[in-house]
């Protein structure tokens, strides 16, 4: 079963660039305890771009290990259908329930009719369930809602996850897709109004170090979007000062939340400085609020 939400999990690695399986299994089970019950490996907050041949299989087996009753959806970042599907398989290998496919870039972006070729080749030969992927923070594009549309009626193709923040194309997915289809939103500041609009839940950064806030969010919004707002204000306020610092940023505040992050793969470089004080002074505060509720 889909769980409500799910932290875009980051990928501990260590100093020698190798993946930390010790520092991946008490990630993974540490966010079981706090009520997690999905994770998304691989993905963009995870440097599912950065990894190597084998990776995928890796975490999978690791989190499933740790967590043998979650949900788990495993990245794929590659340009060409060939790399898609030999990654796709090293996630089935590792145990995972699907694969979350990014959209390619590199040749075809704005070329739409390539990009709905790309999604069908894929999930025509995919071992698992195929997730969309659209994230024009990393990408820069935005999956249209009628490629994206497209793409869901395939038999493979069983949900989605949007990072791009709009209400109103959610609303538009969840009105055109299939049945059965199933959308995630990947911005914590649109998680109340795309909910509201017909998304099951998000995946996202905040939910590795504010899992809790993130589900009261989900769980309010699925009532109405007037109760959600209080919890919503809070997590857009924290993710905001958290994730402008993008992945070293979210490896610093799940590292004050007891995660073990691990050091970001180059190029990416740890937190430092001011904005290494602001962040942990950010979350820490958060979390004294959320032990004296």
């Amino acid at each position: 079963m889909q769980p409500p939400f799910m932290p875009a999990l980051i990928t501990p690695f260590t100093r020698s660039g190798l993946i930390d399986p010790d520092a991946t299994a008490h990630n993974v089970s540490l966010l079981w305890e706090r009520g997690v019950r999905g994770f998304l490996l691989a993905g963009s907050n995870g440097e599912g771009p950065y990894l190597e041949p084998g990776e995928r299989t890796t975490l999978c087996r690791i989190a499933k290990e740790a967590a043998p009753r979650a949900f788990i959806l495993c990245g794929v970042a590659a340009e060409s259908v060939r790399t898609a599907l030999a990654q796709a398989e090293e996630a089935a290998a590792g145990g995972a329930d699907a694969a979350l496919v990014l959209s390619p870039t590199t040749l075809v972006r704005g070329r739409h009719p390539l990009v709905a070729r790309f999604f069908a080749d894929v999930a025509d030969a995919a071992p698992l369930p195929v997730y969309l992927y659209s994230v024009p923070g990393v990408t820069a594009y935005d999956l249209p809602v009628d490629v994206a549309l497209e793409a869901a009626a395939h038999a493979n193709v069983t949900g989605m996850k949007d990072s791009g923040g709009h209400p109103v194309k959610a609303a538009a997915l969840v009105a055109g897709a299939p049945e059965g289809f199933t959308l995630y939103v990947g911005s914590s500041p649109a998680l109340t109004q795309s909910v509201a609009a017909g998304a099951v839940g998000g995946i996202t950064s905040s939910a590795n170090y504010a899992p809790r806030l993130v589900g009261r969010v989900v769980a309010s919004a699925r009532r109405s979007v007037r109760s959600a707002l209080e919890a919503q204000r809070k997590l857009t306020k924290l993710a905001a000062a958290v994730e402008v610092h993008g992945v070293a940023g979210v490896k610093a505040a799940a590292a004050e939340a007891g995660l073990r992050p691990g050091i970001p793969r180059p190029p990416l470089r740890p937190l430092t400085g001011a904005a290494l004080r602001t962040v942990r002074k950010v979350v820490g505060a958060y979390l004294a609020d959320e032990a004296g509720a």
